[in-house]
């Protein structure tokens, strides 16, 4: 048994004890053995978690996400120190440089007078400091690992700082119908539907941009809706003592309007 102190409140330092603690050789069996990749779905999942306390205001479930996503942090920094390359020493030099040389205007003599101006001159300084020398560079450097919509979203966004764009929302709105139409017919032929749905997915975050809609959101809401919908749906035909799966699609479709009108 390792024999770690017990204390009324830890800090910082005693959580990189305990993940190396964990992950020697008198450790956690499951602990030592984990790797970047095996635990790269749990630093996601943390995220998103961190995410959703944030966005159901709840700052006590905040404080324990952000934990987790900490956990992660410093598990994988502890990965690395093992191997000998960094460590979360390493880790925290990187990131407070990196604030130092994009934030001129507070710790240089440059000036910003609005967060818009800001977020231009972040762009520029990431863009140099990763040596970005064209557009398509910013644009291969989003990572591929984001969301699809919320990659599409950062792809457009930084084509039409660069001109690449439609004049106005009608544009977008006649492209959106243009990838619609060809997902059909590539659905009607049976071919290349996947592309063509990927048309049609990258053209609607194109309209959501223009209205300043944050796709990622739209979806979420979206699916929230249809659960609700559902749920209501579910609880009639379970009244009725029916079985949903025996019912025609007419009836269900009946009672999904129903349910559409009174959750409005």
């Amino acid at each position: 048994m390792i024999d770690f102190v017990r204390k009324p409140r830890y800090g910082y330092n005693d959580l990189l004890e305990i993940i190396r603690l964990l992950r020697s050789p008198e450790g956690c069996p499951w602990d030592k053995v984990q790797t970047h990749e095996s635990i790269r779905r749990g630093l996601l999942e943390e995220a998103y978690e961190a995410a959703e306390a944030i966005d159901a205001r709840d700052t006590d479930l905040l404080k324990e996400e952000l934990g987790d996503v900490l956990m992660q942090v410093v598990f994988h920094a502890d990965i690395e120190k093992d191997a000998g390359h960094f460590d979360m020493d390493d880790v925290c030099d990187g990131v407070v440089k990196k604030l130092l040389f994009r934030h001129p205007h507070v710790f240089g003599a440059a000036h910003e007078d609005s967060p818009e101006s800001v977020l231009v001159s972040w762009d520029k300084l990431k863009r140099r400091e990763k040596g970005q020398k064209t557009t398509a560079d910013a644009l291969d450097a989003v990572a591929r690992s984001l969301p699809g919509l919320w990659r599409a979203e950062k792809i457009q966004k930084k084509a039409a700082d660069a001109g690449f764009d439609w004049r106005d929302v009608s544009g977008a709105l006649d492209k959106l119908d243009e990838e619609t139409r060809e997902l059909r017919n590539a659905v009607e032929n049976g071919t290349n539907y996947e592309e063509e749905l990927g048309d049609v997915l990258f053209a609607a975050v194109k309209v959501g941009r223009f209205c300043g809609v944050d796709p990622e959101a739209a979806l979420s809401k979206t699916c929230e809706k249809f659960i609700a919908r559902f749920r209501k749906v579910e609880e009639t035909v379970n009244a009725r003592g029916e079985d949903m799966s025996a019912l025609p699609l007419d009836e269900l479709m009946a009672l999904w309007n129903n349910a559409k009108e009174q959750l409005r």
